[in-house]
């Protein structure tokens, strides 16, 4: 039964000071009525497993306790299910609460939640599209035997056969591809610049947009006088001369994946996704793929091996005799 008065001088009973915790809450923070039946709800929890550790007062909480409390939050009970890390941390923040409150307002010397961590929550996978739904894509792109439609191959063949960030495609000028060497310069975030090669698809795209199709958008936006100078250099152009904007070229993609009947969401980052899948599932170094796609760590390109995991699993559940016992 958990306490709700002081038990021997100079402590505090858990019950009290959850209540005067949830009155300062209420009367001096002025918090919204949802929020507080939310800490009201965790906080009853904590005592209720605080009572089952035998703890009645604050002198008998540990950061050992709290941590424990937080491990019995992740693997659930007879009474409660096992919550996901996100719901667990957000209980902890009210625990932690509670005893930051409890330290202000002299109850108790020391917070044993202080140094208690909420759990990570779970990495999710990057969506990656199979590479037949990237074919059918590039293949799907602009309207065939229109000048819109040699720019839109090109835009998303050097998407996927970069791994550009939809910022970094729009704002490539023609000089920054070298079509001899078979290179382009990308320019990321905090203005790093990173040389990445260029496939033999994605080159061939942009040669013949650079040859049939972009000198025609440089002549439309110069007889109507709208494209400015500044965008003169702009290796992908809108329709009246100027550099593509970054919601034109994503709205390119949703209309190629919509042509080739691909039904899940697609974005410019699922094609820079299936990029770097694509690479580690064909053998490439994770290192290497930290470099294509400008990542300051190769924590960050990491989470795609996760995926490649995943398919490996796939593989072995159903490829193996003894996997499915």
């Amino acid at each position: 039964m958990v306490s709700t008065g002081s038990t021997s001088e100079g402590q505090v009973a858990t019950g009290t000071a959850v209540r005067t915790y949830l009155d300062h809450l209420s009367v001096e923070r002025g918090l919204a009525a949802n929020t507080l039946t939310s800490y009201r709800r965790d906080l009853r929890r904590y005592l209720q497993f605080l009572g089952q550790s035998g703890i009645e007062d604050l002198g008998g909480i540990s950061e050992a306790t709290v941590s424990g409390f937080l491990m019995r939050l992740r693997e659930g009970d007879g009474e409660h299910p096992p919550l996901s890390a996100t719901s667990a941390a957000r209980t902890l923040v009210a625990v932690r609460g509670f005893h930051k409150f409890a330290v202000r307002d002299g109850m108790t010397e020391t917070d044993p939640a202080g140094a208690v961590k909420p759990p990570a929550p779970a990495k999710r996978l990057p969506k990656a599209l199979p590479l037949a739904d990237v074919e059918a894509i590039l293949e799907a792109s602009g309207a065939a035997g229109t000048t819109l439609a040699l720019r839109d191959r090109a835009l998303l063949e050097v998407l996927y056969g970069t791994g550009a960030r939809i910022s970094e495609a729009v704002g490539l000028d023609v000089d920054d591809l070298d079509q001899v060497d078979g290179t382009v310069l990308l320019r990321g975030k905090g203005s790093k610049e990173r040389l990445v090669p260029v496939g033999s698809y994605a080159r061939e795209a942009v040669d013949h947009y650079l040859v049939r199709g972009r000198p025609e958008l440089v002549s439309t936006g110069s007889s109507t006088g709208r494209a400015p100078a500044s965008t003169a250099g702009a290796l992908f152009l809108n329709a009246r001369g100027g550099r593509l904007s970054r919601q034109s070229a994503w709205a390119v993609l949703v209309r190629a994946a919509e042509r080739a009947g691909v039904t899940r969401d697609v974005s410019p980052h699922t094609l820079r996704h299936s990029f770097a899948t694509h690479l580690l599932d064909g053998g490439a170094d994770v290192r290497v793929v930290q470099e294509l796609l400008g990542h300051a760590s190769v924590t960050t390109t990491q989470v795609y091996t996760l995926v490649t995991v995943e398919n490996l699993r796939e593989v072995f559940a159903t490829a193996h005799p003894r996997a499915r016992e």
